[in-house]
């Protein structure tokens, strides 16, 4: 049997070298259960062919011609797709945020917040996005300050978080000052120092801010659930870091009630 196929390839061989292709060799293991005698590994052939069709190896290679086409991307948008996915209120009139009220289901109870889109209309419109979109379910409030703010809004503590989110996070906002007083129960859009700053953290106060007025964008008011917010502002925490940070469920937008 060994005897047969070596005969077999050499005459492959020869035929091949005839035509005009190169040939280099390569040594493999034999297929399972073949019978090997004086050949433990077979010397097979791998043909390489150096030019197309028709042309032996030792034509010249050539150049396409030029082609007077502008190239294509190959990774070119499709024509018509959005860049950035709208969201419900996107545009939406002030009038029509009037009314609107967002409760954050959470593991200490549910807190309901009125947004005051007159008093700061882009960072109202932002909150109301983020909630209808489910962009604060299973986020953490990852900041306390015992006796004056419970800090939320930080999208990368949830279990949503993923490429989207990130991009959205990094969406900025108008600062938006008004005569809204920092007082308890105020929500407001957090910010570094640095002015226009405000992206997806937020704050509920659980004492008064004065020193924030003026400079922070207070958007909302806590219509019922400040207990639940005291409860989460007393936990236990070091250096602004709750130690069990408390969780929000899910968030939802509905007309506030009476």
């Amino acid at each position: 049997m060994d005897g047969r196929l070596k005969a077999v390839l050499q005459t492959l061989l020869y035929s091949e070298r005839r035509k005009g292709m190169a040939v280099r060799y390569i040594d493999i293991a034999p297929p399972r259960g073949f019978t090997t005698g004086r050949f433990s590994h077979l010397r097979l052939a791998t043909l390489v062919f150096l030019v197309s069709i028709g042309v032996g190896a030792s034509a010249p290679a050539q150049n396409p011609a030029p082609s007077g086409e502008t190239p294509k991307k190959a990774n070119t948008r499709p024509a018509g797709t959005a860049t950035i996915k709208a969201e419900p209120f996107d545009n939406a009139s002030i009038e029509k945020m009037t009314g609107q009220c967002v409760t954050l289901e959470t593991e200490q109870g549910a807190i309901v917040i009125e947004v005051l889109p007159a008093k700061a209309p882009e960072s109202a419109r932002n909150f109301l996005n983020l909630a209808a979109i489910g962009a604060f379910d299973t986020t953490s409030f990852s900041r306390v300050v015992p006796g004056f703010v419970i800090q939320g809004g930080d999208l990368a503590t949830g279990e949503k978080w993923n490429p989207q989110l990130s991009n959205r996070a990094q969406k900025r906002l108008p600062d938006e000052p008004s005569d809204l007083k920092h007082l308890r129960g105020v929500v407001s859009m957090a910010r570094t120092n640095q002015p226009n700053t405000a992206t997806t953290h937020f704050f509920i106060l659980v004492g008064d801010g004065p020193h924030l007025d003026g400079t922070f964008s207070a958007f909302g008011r806590v219509r019922r659930g400040i207990e639940v917010a005291d409860a989460i502002n007393r936990a236990p925490s070091e250096r602004e870091k709750p130690n069990v940070p408390v969780r929000i469920t899910r968030a939802e937008v509905a007309t506030c009630g009476k």
